[in-house]
């Protein structure tokens, strides 16, 4: 196969393949369209070799390409690939392993390990190695174990596992988003999100104890999956509850956007009467109105990392286990404010 053949079949151009392919950023298609060309690609395993770039660099027609290895993805926390952060830490761990000359055989669920076709899929196409986005439990690690020979993780909880873990620690950056609520005078806080084993939590509770604030469950929503409808329904929910509720901490910045609809629905003016913040930093928060304050996790750089760790474990490069902590920052931007003078009604 060539890359006239995966433009082809993709209905795109091969300038189109070739930017996608061999570009790091996520802006050399729109995402639709990216997809539509990894498909083909994990379709047909193709993939790129030396001599097959040397000979594009003097302009000479595209040759096929080797397969050399396979690796397949684990979402360990959504039963769906459509969540953003996800699909996009995905993006960039296939853009990476398809560099090193393997390809994303194939990618499932943790919600689906019991299911009788995915055990099957996992038998009969024999993989590398896995790469775990997001942290799962017990009964994952055991799964992991029995069924696959390298493993490296990457999500933002460590995992008390012995595999190569490639971390933006969720404690440091729930403690950043807090404290960057705090510094503007808030007091009466709000959290939607995990609290089970959650570090962002621990975090929330934490900075609360530090500043001598009460932690108070009404001020609380614990949902199980962050998305837009859980924001949504847990924000109404804290509204009711809490009329003098100045600020909201969510676990993600789609739980964040549910909860900014929910707000605007219940004319609640971000950040005049309720200043919102979240995790993450996915594209889409720069184009809201307002734009949303949240902490910035490096995603592309965590499935780059945790592609080339496991590269380096499959081809026998390193054998201890191997933990890396990735900077997160906070990204200002116009969803937070001071709390207001006078307290909703």
């Amino acid at each position: 196969m060539k890359l006239k053949d995966i433009a082809q079949e993709a209905g795109v151009s091969i300038s189109t393949v070739s930017r996608v392919l061999n570009d790091k950023h996520t802006n050399a298609a729109s995402k639709e369209v990216q997809e539509r060309i990894w498909t083909v690609v994990r379709k047909y395993g193709y993939v790129p070799n030396d001599s097959a770039r040397n000979l594009r660099k003097k302009n000479q027609d595209d040759a096929p390409l080797k397969k050399n290895g396979n690796i397949a993805c684990l979402f360990a926390r959504t039963s769906t690939f459509t969540d953003i952060f996800f699909s996009s830490l995905a993006r960039s761990i296939e853009q990476e392993v398809f560099k090193r000359g393997y390809i994303i055989k194939y990618s499932f669920s943790a919600f689906d390990i019991d299911n009788t076709s995915t055990l099957s899929m996992i038998e009969d196409n024999q993989v590398d190695g896995v790469v775990v986005l997001g942290r799962g439990d017990k009964k994952l690690f055991q799964f992991l174990k029995k069924h696959f020979r390298c493993v490296a993780y990457t999500g933002l909880n460590p995992v008390d596992a012995n595999y190569d873990q490639i971390i933006c620690d969720a404690y440091g950056a729930g403690c950043c988003a807090m404290e960057h609520l705090l510094s503007l005078g808030h007091t009466s806080i709000g959290y939607i999100g995990d609290r089970e084993n959650e570090n962002l939590y621990r975090a929330y509770e934490d900075s609360l104890t530090k500043h001598h604030l009460l932690i108070s469950k009404k001020l609380v929503n614990t949902v199980r999956h962050l998305s837009g409808e859980s924001g949504y329904l847990g924000a109404q929910s804290l509204f009711e509850k809490n009329p003098n509720m100045t600020a909201l901490f969510c676990g993600n910045d789609i739980t964040a956007i549910g909860a900014m609809k929910a707000a605007k629905e219940a004319k609640i003016r971000i950040p005049d009467d309720l200043s919102l913040i979240s995790i993450d930093d996915i594209e889409t928060v720069q184009y809201l109105s307002p734009m949303l304050t949240t902490v910035h996790v490096p995603v592309d750089e965590m499935g780059q990392m945790v592609a080339k760790i496991l590269i380096d474990r499959i081809e026998g490069e390193h054998t201890i286990p191997l933990k890396l902590y990735l900077p997160f920052y906070l990204a200002v931007r116009e969803s937070c404010d001071r709390p207001p003078v006078k307290k909703r009604s």
